[in-house]
């Protein structure tokens, strides 16, 4: 596993590990996670991957299942939908209670992250861009100081991460993200929550409206059929 995990408890380093295999595809929905192949493969015994399995279930990225170890989770396009409508709401509340708190060492994290979206996008480093994009929105929730916004956003997150192929194809042009993401910040910077709100929740219903067009392209192609 990453030496950069080395501070970290076993568990951790076992959720992250498994958590970026997910993420990445390397595995993906349906494959079964044993215990005792776990534990033989990274080297460590089946407690912290146990500990492992139970975070990633409450993040609704593995399914446990007594007695029978873990498998991948499978989204549907349903769920697919219900999240990012949840999401829709969560992001606008979370920017609309930070913007002001926001102070100017936060703001300047803001602005870090998304000169990082606009180098990666520049780049061609897509993973880096999905990265510092949750980051981005995490820490406006964060900022909020809604807690328990913050826990939901994070759990939310790491379900949708899981499908990062799929979430990326209906965002569309990654430059006009960036964009996006900048009038955000520029509403934030002057102190208009209601606006940066607004901008927040309409970011959020691009990827939103792309799906909804996709499913009823998939409904009228099954007519047809």
């Amino acid at each position: 596993m990453d030496t950069a995990f080395d501070n970290l408890t076993l568990a951790q380093r076992v959720y992250r590990h498994l958590r970026a295999e997910i993420r990445e595809r390397r595995l993906e929905p349906g494959s079964e996670l044993s215990e005792v192949a776990l534990s033989k493969e990274l080297g460590v015994s089946r407690g912290p991957i146990r500990e492992a399995m139970g975070r990633l279930a409450t993040e609704g990225l593995v399914t446990v299942r007594p007695r029978r170890g873990a498998v991948v989770r499978a989204i549907t396009v349903e769920e697919l939908v219900d999240a990012y409508l949840v999401r829709e709401v969560l992001e606008s509340m979370a920017v609309r209670l930070a913007v002001p708190r926001l102070e100017p060492e936060d703001l300047a994290r803001l602005e870090a992250l998304a000169d990082e979206m606009e180098k990666s996008t520049a780049g061609g480093h897509v993973d880096r861009l999905f990265e510092a994009n949750i980051e981005f929105h995490e820490l406006f929730c964060e900022l909020s100081g809604n807690r328990k916004l913050h826990r939901v956003h994070h759990t939310l997150m790491g379900e949708m991460g899981a499908f990062q192929d799929r979430t990326l194809s209906l965002r569309g042009d990654p430059n006009e993200s960036v964009t996006e993401h900048r009038a955000i910040l520029r509403a934030a910077r002057r102190g208009d929550a209601t606006h940066a709100a607004e901008l927040a929740a309409a970011h959020v219903r691009v990827p939103f409206e792309r799906l909804q067009d996709h499913i009823a392209e998939m409904a009228v192609q099954g007519d047809d059929g």
